[in-house]
């Protein structure tokens, strides 16, 4: 199963990030984290990297009833949402599927609730 779902823009990087934040709202998502990749790379291992971002999404709401059923779930919390450059006209922006990060927890009302955020975040990715 693959673990992670995408999309392919013809946006620049910056626009990426802030047409996926915006979608993420849509939906009820707050960015938690926002770590620049190439920021932290150049600065700990003085290493060139493409532009790359790792936001982290959370809805509050979903959260909450993951924590109710599981409470060791926050281990696997927030959805992660990437942007990466891949070319100079090109960004791809993509997303955990949380139904397949959910696989290793036995919790069916997990894998309920996976299915409603996996809905949600596709939703995102497709409407960026």
């Amino acid at each position: 199963m693959k673990y992670y779902f995408e999309k392919t823009v013809n946006y620049s990087f910056e626009d990426a990030v802030k047409r996926v934040t915006e979608e993420l709202k849509k939906e009820s998502f707050g960015v938690l984290t926002e770590i620049d990749v190439a920021d932290t790379l150049k600065k700990k291992l003085d290493v060139d990297f493409r532009k790359y971002k790792i936001l982290g999404a959370c809805n509050p709401p979903f959260a909450y009833k993951a924590l109710q059923a599981e409470d060791k779930i926050g281990v696997m919390l927030p959805c992660n949402v990437i942007v990466q450059q891949v070319s100079d006209t090109q960004t791809e922006i993509a997303a955990v599927d949380p139904v397949a990060s959910m696989q290793a927890v036995e919790n069916e009302q997990l894998v309920e609730i996976a299915k409603e955020i996996r809905s949600k975040l596709e939703k995102v990715i497709q409407s960026v």
